[in-house]
């Protein structure tokens, strides 16, 4: 196991980076190895201390003082997508998720406390936590990049290679932004059940999802109305505060986790739905990252949070009439597939559409490479993820490629667009939305 010293020196006790884990965690774990054939790291590097059992020996020496955290130690940690794959290998039920992300948190506020010398990063001061977290202030700053899409202009940049020159993490973030598609208005407040009415829920908005697939949150809505659903989109609501707690900052995602528990109606829904992956497992998880006198309120909120394929399975879906002769692969996405369990809702969903033609995508439990802001953050390995995953679609021989989570739907699209392939990427809920409409493809 890799040990060798670097620059963070050993920390007192009181600023070990695991000091909020619990040991017993990292006890449940037996070295088995089943967990390293689906992580996307190790399945790239075959480094075991870039694999889960690596990783968690690596967090344990730290907590247990037999090293103190070095640089080459800390490298890692940080390449790992927390996607979560080790947790459905694992034989143990090893709950992966809650070793990494405290740790992670842990020593972004030990350097804090320790006051540790670092160069100011802009990118996640700034851009992620002043900025993705808030749908407006984004919706504000691309709103010169929508015009020029309008144009054609951003087009033609892309095609003469200026958006390749710009740097860094912000020039992969500019790669990212999809084509401009026709959002529809906002969000109202209330929209009712089409029908009998079957089920009371409130609509979970969240930031990015919003200003880049509200018309996919559109979609979502009317096939919950037709499903006889009274939704709810209550004010006040927010940023899941998955950004910033991936990102070290745990009381900011506190404090973003508290007003959606503000905003909600807990009494009045029958669940509250979410339609991107990486938002509800944070929602799902709201009463384990913070145990204090509002932990009880938390965990009932968690217990109401659905992903929408979850909830109209469980409902029951009405079929949808329109037929679309197509043939289309599903991508589970890592925090609807491991870190909630949700596999089969989504195709049971999409099987009920006439003429479609789903077939099953090799590897599909491999990360994209997106993880959230991983590709912007991890440039080599997402972009390899990327790459994998793509010969794994083309290989299905499908037009269409669904995905449950705007992260996925980002990074898939950029390498579909990069590879100019004559592949749709789509959320499950915008075909459904198609059929029960009676429109095809266009």
């Amino acid at each position: 196991m890799d040990t060798t010293r670097g620059d963070i020196s050993n920390p007192p006790a009181d600023h070990n980076p695991a000091r909020n884990v619990d040991h017993h965690l990292f006890l449940e774990c037996v070295h088995c190895g089943l967990c390293t054939a689906t992580c996307p790291t190790f399945t790239e590097l075959g480094d075991e201390n870039d694999g889960p059992r690596g990783r968690i020996q690596l967090m344990r020496m730290v907590a247990e003082n037999q090293s103190p955290l070095t640089d080459r130690m800390r490298r890692h940690l940080e390449l790992c997508l927390d996607c979560r794959a080790c947790e459905t290998a694992c034989p143990s039920g090893v709950e992966y998720g809650r070793l990494i992300e405290p740790f992670r948190v842990a020593v972004h506020e030990t350097e804090q406390q320790a006051k540790v010398e670092q160069q100011f990063d802009w990118f996640r001061e700034i851009v992620l936590y002043r900025l993705f977290p808030y749908a407006e202030r984004l919706r504000a700053v691309l709103a010169p990049v929508r015009m020029a899409q309008r144009l054609g202009l951003w087009a033609a940049a892309e095609r003469i290679g200026l958006l390749r020159l710009a740097p860094g993490r912000m020039g992969r973030m500019v790669r990212l932004l999809p084509p401009p598609v026709r959002q529809g208005p906002r969000l109202p407040r209330f929209l009712p059940a089409v029908g009998r009415k079957r089920a009371v829920v409130g609509f979970f908005v969240g930031c990015v999802a919003d200003v880049m697939f509200r018309h996919t949150h559109w979609a979502t809505l009317r096939v919950l109305q037709q499903n006889g659903c009274d939704v709810f989109i209550p004010e006040g609501q927010g940023c899941c505060g998955a950004v910033h707690l991936h990102a070290g900052s745990s009381r900011k995602a506190r404090e973003m986790a508290d007003a959606n528990l503000v905003a909600f109606e807990l009494d009045r829904c029958d669940a509250i739905v979410v339609n991107h992956a990486g938002c509800g497992a944070m929602m799902k998880e709201y009463g384990v990252h913070w145990h204090d006198g509002l932990q009880p309120h938390r965990e009932k909120f968690a217990a109401k949070v659905m992903d929408v394929h979850e909830f109209l399975d469980d409902l029951g879906l009405l079929c949808p009439p329109g037929r679309i002769e197509e043939v289309a692969t599903y991508h589970d996405a890592c925090h609807l597939g491991h870190a909630q369990e949700v596999t089969e809702a989504p195709r049971n969903l999409l099987g009920t559409i006439p003429g479609l033609t789903l077939r099953d995508l090799p590897e599909t439990e491999i990360c994209c490479g997106s993880a959230g802001t991983y590709n912007l953050n991890e440039a080599a390995m997402a972009d390899r993820l990327a790459q994998r995953k793509l010969d794994n679609i083309v290989a299905t021989g499908a037009n269409l490629v669904l995905a449950a989570n705007a992260g996925c739907l980002l990074q898939i699209g950029r390498e579909v667009r990069r590879r100019k392939l004559p592949l749709r990427v789509m959320h499950p809920m915008d075909l459904l939305d198609l059929s029960y409409r009676g429109e095809c493809l266009v």
